[in-house]
């Protein structure tokens, strides 16, 4: 008999979830530790006890180790979908269709931000940072993680708050927008060239190895450094790409040679560098500013669980 689902490595500890009989005539105890040592003819695991007897499980009498301890301390966290539906303060449209790049083909990418009741993080269950869902490419932080990377200069996060195409947005979100100023800083330079450059390095592989890169990724980092040289030239964050959409909807379509593009690339990294030399951004974000609404939204929310 084959084994269902992905086969436990030997080697690999595991917990008994049910007592059974062990190879001595006694019984294997609901809870003893030991290793995977093999597969029996039947699919059951040979399971290789700690004081050196052994047994036999099926799959579903086994845990992981961690996750034995885990289950056996485990409370029931909030549910992530009933805070995205019933806490959400503000959630945007990304992607090509708030860039200006969107085709026929694309798809709606929803980004957003709820706040957790404050109690909810006085259990050991806490709520979840992040949602992915609970409707189709719509992704959502908690704020506070919202928060903490969008000080960091992420620009995923940023693009978010600057994005033209605004799905919901509640008293507190816009709070949150009324603050886009204070996570903008030269901070953005690290992050947005930083990654470029590394992704590029990816993609120079890629394209020795096969030929060619994926143009979509190429024309998206481009994307990201064109947007830098405004954030970083006029203080000011951009998302539509503007009088550039055809340029780089050739990138995508592979239709400009990668010659021509890495020149585009080492070219808007040569004005990313001026612009910072010149930059009315600050060096670093307002981090107190930030700090202090948050702190008064999670005053704000305490008696909403």
């Amino acid at each position: 008999m084959a084994i269902e689902g992905p086969q436990l490595p030997v080697g690999t500890q595991v917990v008994l979830r049910v007592a059974g009989p062990d190879d001595a005539g006694g019984t294997a105890q609901r809870g003893a530790t030991g290793r995977i040592g093999g597969v029996t003819a039947d699919g059951r695991y040979e399971v290789r006890l700690v004081d050196g007897r052994g047994t036999v499980a099926r799959r579903d009498q086994l845990s992981l180790r961690t996750a034995y301890q885990d289950d056996a301390i485990g409370l029931e966290a909030p549910d992530g979908d009933l805070l995205v539906r019933e806490r959400t303060i503000y959630a945007a449209v990304v992607g090509s269709r708030a860039f200006g790049l969107d085709t026929d083909a694309s798809d709606t990418d929803t980004r957003g931000v709820y706040v957790a009741p404050t109690e909810a993080f006085w259990s050991l269950a806490k709520p979840p940072t992040h949602v992915d869902g609970p409707e189709p490419e719509w992704f959502s932080w908690e704020v506070e993680r919202f928060c903490e990377l969008a000080l960091k200069g992420n620009p995923n996060l940023l693009e978010v708050l600057h994005s033209p195409l605004v799905v919901t947005c509640t008293p507190l979100g816009e709070e949150l927008l009324e603050l886009r100023t204070a996570f903008l800083s030269q901070l953005a330079y690290q992050t947005y060239s930083g990654y470029v450059l590394s992704q590029f390095k990816k993609l120079e592989a890629d394209f020795r190895r096969d030929g060619a890169p994926k143009w979509k990724h190429v024309m998206h980092l481009i994307r990201l450094l064109l947007s830098a040289r405004t954030l970083l030239a006029d203080g000011r964050l951009v998302v539509d790409v503007g009088a550039d959409r055809e340029r780089l909807l050739q990138v995508k379509a592979g239709a400009l040679p990668w010659d021509e593009v890495e020149r585009w690339r080492l070219d808007l990294h040569e004005q990313l560098d001026r612009a910072l030399a010149k930059t009315m951004l600050p060096a670093t974000p307002d981090v107190a500013r930030v700090d202090t609404w948050l702190r008064s939204v999670r005053r704000r929310s305490i008696g909403d669980a």
